[in-house]
């Protein structure tokens, strides 16, 4: 076997263990968070665009590229996978699988308004179709947020 080969095998064997691992913090991988991912990254590519091709960004005062913006908003993304994660580590500690899904949720209604609006920025129309959509997900988090308030919760203190 050469030796790009046995790189190769090497590489992609950490590359595997690391994978597993992560999916393991986070209870597995499941579409919603396959999801959640995924509109991030469209999210902060659209974002890159109204920047650097439209000039019409509200995170620079010139409306242009800005690497402050960019990493900022890279740190709000990784923010949001730790918050996933500590919300499994909840679901793990009360035994539900409730608050992950719910967090999970929420954050994929708040990266997908953030697509349209810098869709909006763009001048692109948006199907009613995927803002109802948005809407239906907005309403199933708030219903989950209110159930959440209105239970009995043990008292501290």
């Amino acid at each position: 076997m050469n030796q790009f080969c046995k790189f190769k095998i090497g590489f992609c064997s950490i590359l595997g263990t690391i994978g597993a691992f992560i999916s393991m913090l986070f209870g597995g991988w499941s579409s919603a968070l396959t999801t959640l991912v995924i509109f991030m990254a469209i999210d902060y590519f659209s974002g890159f665009i109204v920047a650097a091709v439209f000039h019409k960004s509200d995170k620079s005062e010139k409306g242009g590229l800005e690497s402050k913006a960019g990493w900022k908003g890279l740190s709000k993304k990784g923010m949001i996978l730790l918050i996933v994660l500590i919300a499994h580590r909840l679901d793990l500690a009360v035994g539900s699988t409730f608050i992950r899904d719910a967090v999970t949720i929420g954050y994929i209604v708040n990266e997908a308004l953030s697509i349209i609006e810098n869709a909006g920025l763009m001048g692109i129309p948006i199907p009613s179709v995927i803002t109802n959509a948005i809407d239906v997900l907005k309403s199933n988090s708030e219903k989950v947020q209110s159930k959440k308030d209105t239970k009995d919760r043990p008292k501290f203190g």
